[in-house]
């Protein structure tokens, strides 16, 4: 492909809209272009990596046996309504009414969809296991699209479902997913670590997320110093803590004048913020809950969820707040709160800690759990933390972000049940269909193999991604002799079957060298004065190294050895 044939825009300066590397260089190299907010086109560069990443997916489900469909991106909304999750959505959910009435929903996802199908479709365990998958778009109304195509409205997604009779045909389709992930993201030039996640909004029991450590991830991952565990910081459990304290002192109350915050507290009366314990009311359902953790602690609001059987949680309003402590925001207190107080094992442990006293501008001192209030139930539920133990092993925690490319769930009975897809098994009794599902972000692949295979010029392409594996660069395209010999290098590389680009332009040598390091492609192969000389070409990896001088004759099967192609 030569250059001046093809449409690749690239951009000098950073785009102002651009927060993250990857969204910079993706627009710089003119691989997309923003239409709306959250909506991007891609340019030819874009599109050809967009369909090697497609095509290596494809590869990997079709080796695992699974079959490819096609699934509509539009849903009738009852769909979502049968299986209960239109609230689960909420706002994110891109829906309209039709001409006929009729609820339309744009798919952010699609098990209820494919529930559907196999429910129609299949009724015996004769049929079964089978595996589904599509590569299809999604669609979820992003209160702040960012990132570009990192977190974006509309994006591309493979998601796979296997259906099956029973709990061991669904451990086997899972470890054959998850096996298959692994070399998707192997072949792709990812580092990425497989975590234990939650299951969030697709529910079901058992999940592992695939994460690309990045410090633009907005995911965080806890990983153990010792290595043998990774999970998501949503899930993750620390060890338990102990009392570093023995003797209880007398609980005492002092005036805290307008301090209401944990750093205000904590400066206030010179304690650490984990000496303190935030009182937070949460409204479930018709009740209100006491929840508490240490001053330095978060609530896990998914873990949280899961305590009390409800999905659907929230902080009280100020006004159930102030009457059930009778005091304002910021001074709420477990001692004599007469509702269900649920601590996280840290609190539980506490010695002489600092509380709220219920009343305006107050705070208690020394106040011990079960001695100076109750607590009915003790269980994790804050995030971790720097430094907290290993559950397994008690080795210190590691935090750090990571951008989420792949997510695995064992879904069991979860969709087939509330949608009715049943079969009959080997003695005719009816059961419904075990489902797993397993999703990879086939854009965000792209962006976070960007955000770590970069350098201060451009994107660096492992091979297997890359748009073009080699750029034919005459520097002299005046010169008839030099942009023949350089079309008969691409016409030849074209001809074993190299993916190779032209560039034909009639630019300055600077701007053709700051393009080519800019959109990455692996091997450069430079026709400038030293082929003028003595015939010799230059041959340039990306990637670094030093560059080499081969005969015009010999260039085409040095890049094939290097590109390990039989000559």
């Amino acid at each position: 492909m030569k250059w001046s044939q093809t449409l690749i825009p690239t951009l000098k300066e950073d785009p102002s809209e651009a927060e993250i590397t990857s969204h910079k260089l993706m627009i710089r190299s003119g691989m997309i272009r923003k239409l709306l907010s959250g909506a991007y086109s891609y340019l030819p560069l874009g599109t050809r990596v967009l369909n090697k990443v497609i095509s290596i997916v494809r590869e990997e489900m079709d080796r695992t046996g699974a079959v490819e469909v096609y699934l509509p991106a539009l849903q009738p909304l009852e769909l979502l309504e049968e299986s209960g999750r239109i609230d689960v959505f909420g706002e994110d959910l891109i829906h309209f009414k039709d001409r006929h009435g009729r609820m339309i929903a744009l798919g952010p996802t699609h098990e209820e969809v494919i529930t559907h199908l196999v429910r129609n479709e299949i009724s015996s365990y004769r049929q079964l296991p089978i595996t589904l998958y599509q590569i299809q778009l999604k669609f979820r109304d992003e209160v702040r699209p960012r990132f570009g195509v990192l977190r974006s409205k509309e994006f591309l997604m493979k998601d796979a479902y296997s259906f099956e009779v029973d709990e061991e045909g669904l451990d086997k389709s899972y470890k054959k997913m998850y096996d298959a992930y692994c070399r998707i993201f192997d072949r792709c030039g990812l580092d990425y670590v497989p975590v234990e996640a939650d299951t969030g909004v697709m529910g079901g029991d058992v999940s592992h997320e695939f994460m690309v450590p990045s410090e633009v991830g907005e995911d965080l991952l806890a990983r153990c110093k010792g290595g043998d565990y990774s999970v998501n910081r949503e899930r993750a459990e620390p060890a338990p803590l102990h009392a570093t304290e023995k003797a209880q002192q007398v609980m005492r109350s002092v005036s805290t004048p307008k301090v209401t915050t944990i750093d205000q507290v904590s400066e206030f009366l010179q304690v650490e913020p984990g000496k303190l314990v935030k009182t937070l009311i949460y409204k479930v359902g018709g009740e209100l809950v006491a929840v508490l953790v240490r001053g330095d602690h978060e609530v896990n609001e998914t873990r949280l969820a899961k305590v009390l059987g409800q999905d659907g949680i929230g902080l009280a309003d100020e006004e159930a707040i102030v009457n059930i402590t009778g005091a304002p925001m910021g001074f709420a207190g477990p001692v004599g709160l007469d509702i269900r107080v649920i601590a996280d094992q840290a609190v539980s442990v506490l010695k002489n800690a600092v509380t709220g006293a219920n009343k305006a501008d107050t705070h208690l001192v020394n106040v011990n759990p079960g001695r100076d209030f109750k607590i009915d139930s003790v269980h994790n539920l804050r995030y971790v933390v720097e430094g907290d133990g290993c559950p397994r092993c008690g080795k210190e925690l590691i935090i750090s972000h990571g951008i989420e490319v792949g997510h695995v769930f064992k879904l069991g009975t979860k969709y087939s049940k509330v949608l009715d897809a049943r079969f009959l098994d080997s003695s005719g009794v009816q059961r419904p269909i075990l489902m797993g599902c397993y999703g990879i972000g086939v854009n965000r692949i792209i962006a976070a193999l960007i955000e770590c295979s970069h350098d201060e010029n451009g994107i660096i392409w492992p091979p297997e991604l890359a748009p073009y594996k080699v750029l034919v660069l005459p520097l002299n395209v005046k010169d008839d002799g030099c942009l023949d010999a350089a079309q008969r290098v691409h016409d030849e590389l074209e001809g074993a079957g190299v993916e190779t680009l032209l560039d034909d332009r009639d630019q300055r040598p600077g701007v053709k060298f700051k393009d080519a390091d800019l959109i990455g492609i692996p091997y450069r192969i430079v026709l400038g004065k030293r082929y003028q000389e003595a015939g010799e070409v230059e041959v340039q990896f990306r990637k670094g190294g030093e560059a080499s001088f081969v005969p015009l004759e010999g260039v085409v099967t040095e890049i094939k050895r290097r590109l390990s192609l039989s000559v």
